[in-house]
């Protein structure tokens, strides 16, 4: 029985797009992407990682992109270095990109900062990653500075054009452990009615000492300690809802500032990419 993806948008399958693309015959192709990019997968994760795949332009054959299967289910999109290149070099604003490496007074290595410069832009995205916060125990962090100069790389990219919803090897190897993308399969439980003596307690009306910008109150949004993901959905609302600049960072530092320790790295970025392209819009 064929394990052929059977999700045809606009009358023609994205396995037969990416087959074309590289002028395979669409089962060999998948046979191929299977065994080498993304093992263990359902024919709806196989589907939404060839559509990340197309998204990007990246090549799952020269393993640009490729996926880890997550713990309780569905996967991890991780593009490589030469994924990550490709992405920057293809991008129509992107105006190059600098390093600057800094050393101890005994020639140890403690950060790189990236400059990521945009046609379209007056002043380069600049980042700076520490080796002591990136430095991990595995054989490819032996070449330390040239692991530390693709983590501060990566990490301008995204900041300087908004990729989400992929990540590096070893953000990838991190979300597939600690992270169960499981749908539940019942809604939660509703909350309890409140007592009586709850209920007079919360008529009692609370007088408000801090003056906060209409916009950037946090009426109505979900728990980000307990339901990040509704509550990174309501503040990408929030954010489409600004009609101007000053709008757009009130809602950054009042809603995304303080629950940071609540949102997994993958969910952050989602909000900066969020953030950077409605930014964009309202230029």
């Amino acid at each position: 029985m064929s394990n052929a993806v059977a999700i045809k948008p606009q009358g023609r399958s994205v396995l037969i797009d990416m087959a074309t693309r590289f002028g395979m015959e669409p089962q060999a192709f998948e046979a191929t992407v299977r065994a080498t990019c993304i093992q263990k997968a359902s024919r709806e994760e196989f589907a939404a990682f060839l559509l990340v795949a197309k998204e990007y332009g990246l090549n799952p054959l020269t393993k640009e992109i490729y996926a880890f299967p997550a713990k309780g289910g569905g996967i991890v999109p991780v593009v490589s270095i030469d994924g990550w290149i490709n992405l920057v070099n293809s991008h129509k604003a992107c105006d190059g990109f600098e390093f600057d490496m800094e050393h101890g007074e005994g020639g140890e290595l403690i950060s790189c900062t990236c400059r990521m410069f945009r046609k379209d832009r007056g002043r380069p995205v600049t980042v700076t990653e520490y080796l002591s916060e990136c430095k991990r125990g595995t054989e490819p962090w032996k070449m330390q500075h040239r692991m530390l100069r693709h983590k501060a790389m990566i990490q301008a990219a995204r900041y300087a054009f908004g990729f989400s919803g992929i990540y590096d090897e070893d953000e990838g190897e991190k979300i597939a452990e600690m992270r169960d993308v499981t749908p539940q399969d019942e809604p939660p439980a509703p909350p309890a009615a409140p007592t009586e003596a709850k209920a007079a307690e919360q008529a009692v009306p609370v007088i408000e000492t801090e003056v906060i910008p209409p916009t950037a109150k946090a009426d109505g949004l979900p728990n980000a300690a307990k339901d990040s993901d509704g509550f990174v959905r309501a503040v990408m609302a929030r954010f489409a809802e600004a009609t101007d600049g000053d709008q757009l960072n009130d809602l950054w530092e009042t809603l995304v500032e303080p629950n940071k320790e609540h949102l997994f790295p993958p969910d952050e970025e989602d909000l900066l990419g969020a953030y950077r392209r409605r930014e964009g819009e309202l230029v």
